[in-house]
């Protein structure tokens, strides 16, 4: 098998997250690629088996490179009749549904709203299915252990673990070190899971379970040598941004206040505190972004982190930042809204807010990271526009990529250029608006530091002395200079590069952010059947790259594929009057590959010759 695409599903407090990121880590051994998607529910504790509180992980693996989480399941594994409700619709016909009957009483159904039992009437008869009593199995493997009942339930997932790794040949060595770290001072829990993960696998190998389905043989992927580890998009971003402030010389200032999903880029930052990092709690969002710019005006580099109802109270303190002409990195974690929304659901909602959500002309630099591994690079990018042109960058990443992992390359930090900060040191002549005449930068003076004494704030300022100025003719030429610095960095920014495909193709299907996974799986597989379709990926949001217009004005059809209803294409159109078309969805998940296949399809006709080896 090339590839498979697996699901764990079950009550959130079943350990579906813990299961998928140990299957995950045996598969990563393995040697295949692969990409994940932990899916969770909003609530801290929804009503147990309830379908409001499924939580699952899948996990798309394979011998070929793997770039998304998959569309269809190969395989289910459903705990509970609620997580069976879930995620049924989205098995392939004649995959593989495990489920525990042990969790199929009256009221498990009726807590899904059932209002007959699955295994029993004709709902699974598309599927290959295995009936089996995985929690009584759980507890007679664990009988011995000594456990309570309640402990060994909690065991279950362990069980159904050994199960899968049987199924595709996985070794248990793994997990069995990585269960006697976790429960090193628990050691019945420790020897229950152990018994549960055996269990499992044994009930595989001497079930003769080979007569319904057969082991699933995935080869290891054909990956370029060097030394990787599986890393989360939030990770990633976290290790950028030392990374990135290092390269300036600037000790990182992370302020943030918690909201899901941008939480666990400040719980990576508060572990890496030996790393020149000052990580700061605050008391709200508004508070963790003035925080940010103080440390940004003390010579630090100030960063803070949110999502979108988050960023909208930060809104004023970025308006600030603008105006005193300070280095501030602003993390935007989008997820499904508006307000509260769907928080722990992925969306690209919020491209509007970064380009143009503030009072006034205020604009700033926005990028996005498209895959976890590429947050990295975008966060070490943002770190040097933001220093080197002293000013506010927005990097947008999303629920899905924070979340999600994938095996990662360890960069070598020694090829990545240095730029160190040079802040003002010397008196002579200094005025704290007089501008670098290549960047329209503004010296960066540190308070304190003898002779450059000097005011800043929000009330405008002297386009040379910095002083409170009303005079109308000023007001213009900094609202010009402001401008003028933000569509300057066009020319310090990578020229837009085509993805794949050619320049003048019949459709170029044009992506931003973490729908770089399906975009490029689908256009890959359209130009194996012999379409002639391109894929154009944007990082840099604001401004755009310089020769984007020119690459666009090639095209004879445009289709833009977002997370969102119709942000970006409105942004192609109105800068470079281009006749794209929107391809919106916004019900909280990825794209699927079929989805964009189908829609190229929909738009241009297959030219027999022209296929392209995958």
């Amino acid at each position: 098998m090339e590839s498979a695409t697996v699901r764990f599903a079950g009550d959130s407090g079943d350990g579906m997250q813990i299961t998928g990121g140990q299957f995950t880590l045996t598969t990563a051994l393995a040697g295949n690629d692969l990409a994940t998607f932990p899916d969770f529910p909003a609530e801290i504790r929804a009503p147990a088996g309830t379908t409001y509180g499924v939580s699952a992980f899948q996990i798309n693996f394979g011998a070929r490179r793997i770039k998304t989480a998959g569309d269809h399941l190969d395989v289910l594994v459903a705990t509970n009749p609620a997580a069976l409700k879930v995620n049924l619709a989205d098995v392939k016909s004649a995959g593989l549904v495990i489920v525990d009957t042990g969790q199929f009483n009256d009221k498990n159904l009726r807590k899904a709203h059932y209002d007959s039992n699955p295994l029993e009437d004709d709902t699974l008869a598309p599927y290959r299915v295995l009936k089996i009593d995985i929690t009584q199995l759980t507890q007679d493997a664990v009988e011995t252990v000594g456990v309570t009942k309640k402990e060994a339930v909690r065991s279950k997932n362990m069980w159904a673990l050994g199960l899968v790794y049987w199924l595709f040949g996985r070794e248990r060595a793994p997990t069995i070190a990585w269960l006697k770290r976790k429960f090193a001072s628990k050691p019945e829990v420790l020897e229950a899971n152990i018994a549960a993960l055996n269990a499992g696998h044994a009930f595989g190998e001497t079930s003769e379970l080979q007569h319904e389905v057969a082991q699933i043989d995935v080869g290891p992927a054909a990956i370029p040598p060097g030394l990787y580890r599986a890393i989360t998009g939030a990770e990633a971003l976290a290790w950028g941004l030392v990374a990135g402030c290092e390269k300036a010389a600037l000790r990182m200032v992370f302020c943030s206040y918690p909201i899901t999903p941008a939480s666990s880029l400040l719980h990576s930052l508060a572990a890496l505190k030996s790393l020149n990092i000052l990580t700061f709690q605050a008391e709200d969002e508004i508070a963790a972004a003035c925080a940010a710019i103080g440390a940004s005006y003390a010579g630090d580099m100030g960063i803070t982190s949110s999502s979108g109802p988050g960023v909208a109270l930060k809104t004023e303190a970025l308006g600030l930042a603008i105006a005193t002409e300070l280095p501030l990195i602003v993390v935007n974690s989008q997820r499904a809204g508006p307000s509260t929304g769907m928080p722990t659901k992925t969306e690209q909602s919020d491209l509007y807010q970064a380009v143009y959500g503030r009072n006034a002309d205020s604009p700033l630099v926005v990028l996005a990271a498209r895959a976890p591994g590429d947050c990295f690079d975008v966060a070490v990018e943002a770190v040097r526009l933001a220093t080197k042109y002293m000013t506010p960058v927005m990097l947008l990443t999303d629920g899905y990529i924070a979340n999600a992992s994938e095996p990662w390359l360890i960069p070598d930090l020694d090829a990545i250029a240095s730029f160190p900060v040079k802040r003002r040191q010397d008196p002579e002549g200094y005025q704290p608006f007089a501008r670098n005449p290549q960047t329209l930068a503004r010296d960066w003076a540190v308070p304190g530091t003898p002779g450059l004494m000097h005011r800043i704030g929000g009330i405008e300022r002297d386009s040379t002395s910095g002083n409170i100025s009303y005079d109308p003719d000023n007001h213009q030429r900094m609202t010009d200079l402001r401008a003028a610095k933000i569509e300057g960095i066009a020319n310090d920014i990578p020229l837009q590069e085509v993805d794949q495909g050619d320049l003048g193709a019949d459709l170029v299907l044009v992506g931003w952010g973490s729908t770089y996974g399906p975009i490029s799986r689908a256009v890959t597989t359209m130009l194996a059947e012999g379409y002639n379709v391109a894929h154009v990926h944007l990082r840099h949001i604001w401004p755009l790259p310089a020769n984007l217009g020119d690459i666009l004005n090639t095209y004879k059809k445009i289709l833009i594929p977002e997370m969102n209803h119709g942000q970006l294409v409105t942004l192609l159109r109105d800068r470079y009057l281009v006749d794209a078309e929107s391809l919106a969805q916004v019900n909280g998940k990825p794209f699927r590959v079929s989805d964009l296949e189908a829609a190229v399809r929909a738009r241009i006709s297959r030219k027999p010759g022209l296929e392209k080896k995958l």
